[in-house]
């Protein structure tokens, strides 16, 4: 590099040695003692440096000179700062990650012991009915079988004139036994499952399952005329222009549904969909014999025993399952839906993972296979992952 800049300027290499400051500055630059300085050879017959150019240079060299300066200032200042920044921010977070599980772990071994002895005294007292109503007919069938023990006796040992005289006993025993009622169901004999209900372990669990929801595929058979589907069949789309797709029993030709590619028919399920884009949409559970052909009830979402769904209409949101539709109050309108399904527990919920609010809840006893559904009529929505 100096032997560069000696070409540029003659007069930095004299039989005396270099004389121009740029040639000092690029010789303290580089950092080389008085003794190891090297004296540029002459070279003959080049001009001398134009001096707006050595003054660039010089001026690069000061540049330079700062910038390493810099550098050096961050390495040793800065870069040090932060590694010691680090270690503490980790370690806050390590604590901050353990004291929030023991917080979470003490929170739900309380709320295990609750519901365990909620459990043990709804238990201990559906035993104790039961003991009481088998107490209770026990005594009666005591009562009718020394009642018809009495009769019989009558009827074998007493003629005519004997039964006369008799008949006011046989009617008064005859009455006390017709107030002996039958047995009547009655929910005091049943173990009632609403004791174990929780606010706090139902959104835990919810937001438990939701973290590893079951890959969904739209089956692009079922599409509607009226939806587009994407490429990776995440994603309906609603076109006011129907569509021709090729003629398939399983397609709706009405309305604006589809259904996923699987069926579930035991365990525990869960999926997302991303439905921040719409404000016309639903989103639930359906079984395959599902009318799929014409605009009648029997293939609408919501309006048939076939299916249960959670819609949006505008601003109005509402559960619907055979025709009941249940009003759904919310603050906002959710970016995601999380669906839930427990097909052996009988239960379809509905999720809200950003703020982890139970939408809605639904118990159902499900006697065939259940496929996800979707719907739209307002831009799209989308499975997510």
């Amino acid at each position: 590099q100096l032997q560069g800049c000696s070409s540029f300027c003659p007069a930095a290499a004299t039989p005396q040695g270099p004389s121009c400051s740029h040639r000092e500055l690029a010789l303290a630059w580089s950092g080389l003692a008085p003794n190891e300085q090297r004296i540029l050879p002459k070279r003959p017959g080049l001009q001398l440096c134009d001096s707006v150019f050595q003054n660039k240079i010089v001026d690069q060299c000061e540049k330079l000179q700062l910038q390493s300066a810099t550098i050096t200032k961050y390495v040793a200042e800065v870069l040090p700062g932060k590694n010691q920044s680090t270690l503490s921010a980790a370690s806050w977070a390590r604590e901050t990650v353990i004291q929030r599980l023991i917080f979470v772990r003490n929170v739900c071994e309380n709320e295990e012991q609750r519901l365990l002895e909620k459990v043990h005294t709804e238990e201990e007292r559906t035993h104790q009915s039961i003991l009481t109503q088998r107490a209770h007919w026990t005594e009666s069938l005591q009562k009718l079988a020394t009642l018809r023990t009495y009769l019989v006796d009558m009827i074998t040992n007493l003629d005519d004139r004997g039964l006369v005289h008799a008949e006011q006993e046989i009617f008064e025993r005859t009455e006390a036994a017709e107030g002996i009622l039958e047995p009547q169901e009655s929910e005091k004999l049943n173990f009632n499952q609403k004791c174990v209900q929780s606010p706090l372990l139902h959104r835990l669990w919810a937001s438990a399952v939701l973290c590893c929801t079951t890959e969904i595929c739209v089956d692009e058979k079922t599409i509607s005329p009226r939806l587009a589907l994407s490429e990776d069949k995440k994603t309906l789309t609603f076109s006011p222009k129907a569509k021709t797709y090729p003629a398939c029993p399983d397609r709706f030709d009405h309305w604006p549904n589809a259904l996923a590619a699987k069926a579930f028919h035991k365990g525990i399920h869960a999926w997302r969909v991303s439905v921040e884009k719409s404000c016309a949409y639903k989103l639930g559970v359906s079984y395959g014999s599902l009318q799929r052909k014409g605009s009648g009830d029997e293939a609408r979402l919501g309006y048939n025993s076939c299916s249960w769904v959670f819609s949006r209409y505008d601003k109005e949101f509402t559960f619907s399952h055979d025709s009941q539709h249940q009003t759904v109050e919310l603050i906002k309108c959710p970016m995601q839906i999380g669906v839930l399904v427990d097909f052996d527990g009988g239960e379809v919920l509905f999720y809200d993972p950003n703020s982890c609010i139970i939408l809605h809840s639904h118990r159902e006893t499900f006697t065939e296979p259940i496929y996800p559904v979707l719907a739209v009529a307002d831009q799209s929505i989308s499975l997510v992952q």
